[in-house]
């Protein structure tokens, strides 16, 4: 691949991603499109093509051009990975981005729970002033001592599992290979023991990929495990919870609290109780939306764009 000879068709609705290669000054020549249907329009005229949530494989038979897919989230299930292989297009994403994002997100939601910064806010809109508490289950908590439990050791767990040392507590992580010990981490554990430490936690976060293994990962039973003291954390995929479980959890207090990152449909319908639980910090898949994104996706494409145009066989990230 000649890299003066190239296109790059960048599609997303919100993503400043052409503009981010611009300021590299690399001389390579792209384009954006911000709709669905500019996408469609051009799908032809790129040989490179960097998106996530516009894909269609419906589309490929019109891409001929196309030689390159960088997907610009981690997830690539959208992609019809044996069609696009049989077109010989390269496919990679772009796993490990957002690491210190969500990470970062991930510990800022279960430190607005527990220091009750959501109702602060809440209180600052009424113009109130909370006063002192007597009853010690209402007050806001301390993290040191406490024991966080991470199913999904990738590098977002990894890290995540860094940031909660540095506040002192404990850290079990789950998951499926536990050859090799993981720094940070004081126990190591399959992630089919999941149920057997989870009574353990005080906060259980998800970081792990939405399998057939994941899928409702937390439910009723899960939830029923936890400690009535403890909080969930989701920043994986809302597919990895049951979601009215959980509801039913939080309104009848068998947990304390969730940090939610993720649902199961989104938007989140508008009649969710989860919009209006005072025990809930609810944000909208922004977990790994940063000002940073752009730039470490445009990294991530230039690393594998350079060792296409090297003739190497193997991709930053490759699934084909």
């Amino acid at each position: 691949m000649n890299l003066n000879d190239i296109t790059i068709h960048f599609a997303h609705p919100a993503y400043q991603l052409a503009a981010a290669l611009d300021r590299r000054n690399t001389g390579i020549k792209s384009f954006q499109t911000w709709t669905r249907e500019e996408m469609r329009d051009r799908v032809g005229d790129g040989d490179v093509m960097v998106l996530s949530g516009y894909w269609d494989n419906a589309l490929l038979p019109n891409a001929d051009k196309l030689k390159f897919i960088q997907v610009c989230g981690a997830g690539y299930d959208a992609f019809d990975v044996d069609a696009i292989r049989a077109k010989g297009v390269r496919l990679a994403n772009a796993s490990g981005c957002n690491v210190n994002a969500v990470s970062d997100h991930a510990m800022a939601l279960l430190l607005a729970l527990t220091r009750q910064i959501h109702t602060g806010r809440d209180n600052q809109h009424k113009a109130h002033w909370r006063g002192m508490i007597s009853d010690l289950t209402k007050r806001e908590d301390e993290l040191p001592g406490k024991t966080m439990l991470i199913f999904g050791l990738g590098k977002i767990g990894g890290r995540l599992a860094k940031l909660a040392k540095a506040f002192d507590m404990t850290v079990i992580g789950l998951k499926r290979d536990t050859s090799s010990p993981v720094e940070h981490v004081d126990e190591l554990h399959p992630s089919a023991a999941f149920m057997e430490h989870l009574p353990r936690a005080d906060v259980a976060v998800l970081t792990c990929p939405l399998t057939e293994e994941t899928r409702n990962i937390v439910d009723g039973t899960a939830l029923a495990a936890m400690k009535p003291s403890s909080y969930l954390v989701n920043v994986a995929r809302g597919g990895c919870v049951d979601e009215p479980a959980l509801i039913e959890a939080l309104q009848g207090n068998a947990i304390s609290g969730a940090g939610i990152d993720v649902t199961v449909e989104e938007p989140l319908a508008e009649t969710s109780p989860l919009w209006s639980m005072e025990n809930v910090v609810l944000t909208p898949h922004t977990g790994g939306e940063t000002r940073m994104y752009e730039e470490n996706v445009i990294d991530y494409l230039l690393e594998n764009l350079n060792r296409l145009s090297r003739g190497e066989a193997e991709l930053f990230n490759q699934v084909i």
